[in-house]
């Protein structure tokens, strides 16, 4: 017996079903950034469950997300480091190949861009990882995956690329810098769309996770009353990099509880 049979057997024994071809990423790579917490986190955890095997990026440590995939019992490769490091993204690449790629790490400053100790620098900072590292990596993976028959890239906007800001406290270069990604995501569509490579985005709303934490938005006034949960997101990037989404590209998906409706 076949080891595809053998798998069928056992979901029909159990009485569970399996995933339909177009949801299931039995045999593929995904590789997810940001991946040791937040909506990085929850997205491998749903592309494990959904038959994928993972390769993990983050500057933090990666040992526990790394094992609770591995319970799962899906498997785990780490890459612990820094994206905007020269070298990084190859020795990422090297690591593959990759089927599919979160592209969920970045950052949110602290305070208000003119209250930060160097408003130049921090800025600078911000569109470092924020822009040029999206641009660097959708460049590098395009050229990964297209002679491999190609692939999907999603990337993480933010509601405040759309509206300036969820708060008065949202920070500029925050807002300026995800507003630049949903550009970002149109420009490398039109370059890898007719090669086979897939990319598109999504633009979260408020989402509890650890870099919102202190965040001065009052969930009571959001329409739903709360904040997104991580896993919210992570379902819907795992939909656009799934085969379900194959005639999806260049769209930036917005996930906001009807926060925004555009």
């Amino acid at each position: 017996m076949t080891a595809t049979k053998s798998k069928k057997a056992k979901a029909t024994a159990t009485g569970t079903r399996l995933l339909p071809k177009p949801l299931s990423f039995e045999g593929k790579t995904v590789a997810v950034t940001g991946a040791a917490n937040g909506i990085g986190r929850a997205t491998a955890l749903i592309a494990a469950e959904l038959g994928a095997k993972l390769l993990l990026i983050d500057r933090a440590p990666l040992g526990e997300i790394a094992a609770e995939i591995k319970a799962k019992g899906a498997e785990a490769d780490t890459l612990e480091g820094d994206l905007t490091e020269d070298g990084f993204i190859d020795r990422m690449i090297a690591k593959g190949p990759i089927d599919a790629m979160a592209h969920c790490a970045g950052i949110l400053g602290r305070t208000a861009l003119h209250k930060a100790p160097s408003p130049r620098e921090r800025f600078h900072q911000t569109m470092d990882v924020n822009v040029r590292v999206p641009i660097d990596l959708g460049m590098a993976l395009i050229e990964h995956m297209a002679p491999r028959g190609g692939g999907s890239i999603v990337m993480i906007g933010s509601v405040a690329g759309r509206t300036g800001g969820t708060s008065l406290s949202t920070p500029i270069d925050y807002s300026a810098s995800k507003g630049a990604v949903h550009v970002v995501v149109r420009w490398l569509s039109r370059q890898a769309v007719g090669r086979g490579v897939l990319i598109n985005g999504v633009a979260p709303g408020p989402v509890k996770t650890g870099m919102t934490a202190g965040s001065t938005v009052d969930p009571k006034a959001l329409p739903r009353g709360s904040m997104g949960r991580p896993e919210e997101i992570g379902w819907m990037i795992m939909m656009l990099l799934s085969p379900a989404a194959s005639y999806v590209s260049g769209a930036v998906l917005d996930i906001n509880g009807g926060s925004y409706v555009g």
